[in-house]
């Protein structure tokens, strides 16, 4: 059954109810992943050997949420001008992901860990590039504030949860990759196209919370 957000209990208890209270361990989460090749059954290839990654899922908690997303640097050598959340490679010095996802969201858009409050974590995320995304869900203070940096991100903005979570938005498009056409969902928002990683943590952020 799906939960439509507007009929659903408040977006706090559902992080509260559905979200993983600890992030799954590696094997666990490499049993099945979720991930890129999931729309099209593209086999994997094991062992899977991926590179630990963490992402901030960062849910505005104004009157109406909104998640804060950013828009990276268009000279960037990979995935420039794409939509992201801040996050990136998990460093042998990040006691946890959770501290991996902060730290990049600091340096990425200088979004401090005194304005989030973690609420939990999705399913992890295998991506075509070969990193194992770890998502961390978290309330972030409308007070917040921000310093871009530029040679990494051009922009941050947010986008209305409940337009997020309405699966009527998660349009199913294709495209050429490696000679193989590949599906994926794009959630296109006021001229911004939201796509690949992002949307598909997205569609898990609204069917962890609002499917049963």
């Amino acid at each position: 059954m799906r939960l439509a957000p507007h009929d659903a209990p408040d977006f706090l208890t559902l992080a509260a109810e559905r979200l993983l209270p600890e992030p799954p361990q590696a094997a666990e989460a490499l049993a099945n992943p979720r991930g890129d090749h999931s729309l099209d059954d593209v086999p994997l290839v094991y062992p899977l050997t991926p590179k630990p990654a963490a992402v901030l899922v960062p849910v505005v908690m104004r009157e109406e949420p909104m998640l804060l997303l950013t828009e990276r640097a268009a000279h960037l050598r990979q995935h420039s001008g794409q939509i992201a959340f801040p996050g990136g490679r998990v460093d042998p010095t990040d006691a946890s992901v959770l501290d991996a996802a902060c730290r990049e969201a600091m340096e990425e858009i200088g979004l401090d860990s005194r304005f989030i409050s973690p609420l939990g974590y999705l399913d992890p995320y295998l991506s075509t590039t070969n990193y194992l995304v770890m998502p961390v869900v978290a309330r972030v203070s409308p007070s917040y504030t921000l310093a871009v940096n530029h040679e990494e991100v051009a922009d941050a903005f947010e986008v209305p949860l409940d337009f997020l979570m309405d699966p009527k938005r998660h349009e199913l498009h294709s495209r050429e990759w490696k000679g193989r056409l590949r599906r994926y969902y794009a959630m296109p928002y006021q001229g911004r196209y939201i796509w690949g990683v992002t949307a598909g943590i997205i569609r898990n952020l609204y069917e962890r919370l609002y499917t049963s």
